[in-house]
């Protein structure tokens, strides 16, 4: 029996996340200065080298119900300020979503909230299988040495919403105290959620 055109296949490293055969879509240091809380920081470190802060694929898959969408997600190691690199963030467009990361190398967190103020933040290592509930949106942060190479998988049709939390950013931040990671409140969260 065979599935036809339905059915394929792809390679991605286990040692780096790269696909051989598709191009990732990058996102580089002037594509997300503004989601580090030391936006000063960031523009002085830009003046100097647009780093490439993670990179991750989009695969051209069909994007309907009952259909799954899958990838490789690749943060690199590196800080703003004390704040560690990290991915923009999202919720889902429906937000009736679940999505699992399966980590394959490298150490991180994935922080988590949602609308009502809920929140949780993970450690992630080689090996580790995180499922983000339904409604909360997520951000991977590398927190290590070497690049945080995950693996993800989710319903295909549920979309990408980046605007919410490009407009207020998470409520919590991982920072880099005395060598180790440390999660703090938002102050910039903060400021935000007392100007309305």
């Amino acid at each position: 029996m065979t599935l036809g055109n339905a059915s394929f296949n792809l390679i991605f490293s286990l040692e780096n996340g790269l696909c051989p055969e598709r191009e990732s879509s990058k996102r580089h240091l002037s594509d997300v200065k503004n989601i580090f809380y030391d936006t000063a920081e960031a523009e002085k470190i830009l003046a100097a080298d647009d780093q490439l802060i993670y990179e991750f694929y989009e695969l051209p898959l069909p994007q309907d119900d009952g259909d799954l969408a899958f990838g490789t997600s690749i943060t690199y190691p590196g800080t703003i300020g004390d704040e560690y690199y990290m991915t923009k963030g999202h919720f889902h467009s429906i937000l009736n979503t679940a999505e699992v990361y399966y980590c394959l190398s490298g150490s991180g967190m994935m922080m988590m909230e949602n609308s009502d103020g809920q929140w949780e933040c993970r450690e992630l290592s080689a090996g580790t299988a995180l499922y983000v509930p339904k409604g909360f949106a997520h951000r991977s942060i590398n927190i290590g040495t070497r690049p945080l190479v995950s693996f993800f998988c989710f319903r295909a049709d549920a979309g990408h919403d980046y605007k919410t939390i490009a407009s207020q950013g998470f409520r919590h931040l991982v920072v880099k105290k005395n060598d180790r990671p440390s999660v703090i409140e938002n102050p910039r969260w903060k400021a935000q959620a007392n100007d309305d």
